[in-house]
């Protein structure tokens, strides 16, 4: 069985849940980029809907989610990771371009592919793991299996890759469906 953040046929996953949900986490990246596919930094930068969300700012999400969600599963400190919070992760910023944030993205998936492929033993997909405290979060500390973790990530990504579908088509009418 394989898949990838480009390309569901392009690299192998480990057998079983593990590596069902990885899959189904590429499915929904792979989506995601299929999206953002062809528009100019430009274009990845503008608002095309009421919503402050843009092409560029989702992928920029995206990334640092995924570096978040690595840190967490790997240090398991259950410490804010840095800019965890930071609001700027939302938006293109001047001077960024598309290709270098979805770099930045492919490297955050293939980092947190890694470390999920790596847990072992007393590291099942039932281990828990210790939450950051956020502002929202209750008095005690939660912990999350890494299942609910993956869990997390794929509802996110594909959330997300709607919302960047939406932007795109108000954009210039294309969409993921019409792109595949």
């Amino acid at each position: 069985m394989t898949t990838s953040s480009k390309n569901a046929d392009d690299v192998t996953f480990p057998p079983g849940e593990r590596g069902e949900l990885l899959r189904a986490l590429a499915e929904q990246r792979e989506l995601l980029l299929i999206t953002v596919r062809g528009p100019t930094d430009a274009q990845a930068a503008r608002r095309t809907t009421a919503s402050e969300l843009t092409l560029g700012g989702i992928v920029k999400h995206m990334a640092r989610g995924e570096q978040v969600w690595r840190h967490i599963l790997v240090e398991r400190d259950g410490e804010l990771p840095d800019g965890m919070l930071d609001m700027e992760q939302y938006r293109m910023a001047e001077g960024e371009s598309l290709p270098e944030l979805l770099n930045r993205y492919a490297a955050a998936a293939r980092e947190l592919d890694a470390a999920v492929t790596g847990l072992r033993g007393a590291d099942s997909m039932d281990a828990t793991v210790p939450l950051p405290r956020t502002p929202w979060s209750p008095p005690e500390t939660v912990h999350w299996p890494v299942r609910r973790i993956l869990l997390h990530l794929i509802r996110e990504t594909a959330q997300h890759a709607g919302h960047a579908d939406i932007v795109r088509e108000a954009l210039d009418g294309a969409n993921s469906t019409a792109q595949r």
